[in-house]
């Protein structure tokens, strides 16, 4: 039965790497700066959601988050979310990162890794920092050019939500876990973020 599961979960993380995958310019506001609280708000709540390689990766570390006693695992994504202020705040002032879009890519590749490989010691809320770096940088095209209001209600919508989907991931696999289902769950998790991590890569690249 168990063997079962295990196999179904792996299809479908396989099915999961096959879905269609948008081009990796998503701003919720279709590509206008936020000019209200409102819209500022509304845009980095929505960030998250529409931009599917970020979403990847906060799916992605909430489950490896959830192999650490639960303070350290909500302390692990919260580093991601502090990583993305900060990452944020750079591309604001004009600093770059480099290729963020491709790194953003390979965090997702890397974090699928160490599902894979059973990887989530004390370093991680290091890494996840990272990786918050590079994908706050990202996020932050959406709203350069943008007064201080809009700005600071974007980021803050922006923090919010990342927070709540890596935490929402990490209490989900716990469950999970308790049930039993915790190494399928990590192989399937692992492999869909892989895989994504992968095509998200070569669309970057091809870009």
């Amino acid at each position: 039965m168990a063997a079962e599961k295990e196999t179904t979960m792996t299809r479908l993380a396989a099915l999961l790497a096959l879905l269609p995958l948008p081009a990796l310019a998503h701003h919720p506001m279709g590509g206008a700066v936020p000019s209200t609280l409102w819209e500022g708000l509304a845009s980095g709540v929505g960030h998250p959601v529409i931009g599917l390689d970020h979403l990847a990766f906060l799916l992605v570390a909430g489950v490896l988050a959830a192999a650490l006693p639960p303070a350290r695992g909500a302390r692990a994504v919260l580093a991601f979310v502090a990583g993305g202020f900060a990452g944020s705040l750079l591309h604001v002032a004009g600093i770059g990162l480099g290729p963020v879009e491709m790194l953003v890519a390979a965090s997702l590749v890397l974090a699928g890794a160490a599902l894979l490989a059973g990887a989530a010691g004390a370093l991680l809320s290091v890494g996840f920092a990272l990786a918050g770096l590079f994908h706050g940088h990202a996020f932050a095209e959406a709203i350069i050019g943008a007064e201080q209001g809009p700005l600071v209600a974007y980021l803050a919508g922006l923090a919010l939500t990342q927070a709540a989907i890596g935490l929402a991931a990490m209490l989900a696999a716990r469950r999970v876990a308790a049930a039993g289902h915790g190494v399928a769950l990590r192989r399937a998790t692992g492999l869909a973020g892989v895989a994504a991590g992968v095509a998200f890569l070569g669309i970057a690249m091809a870009g």
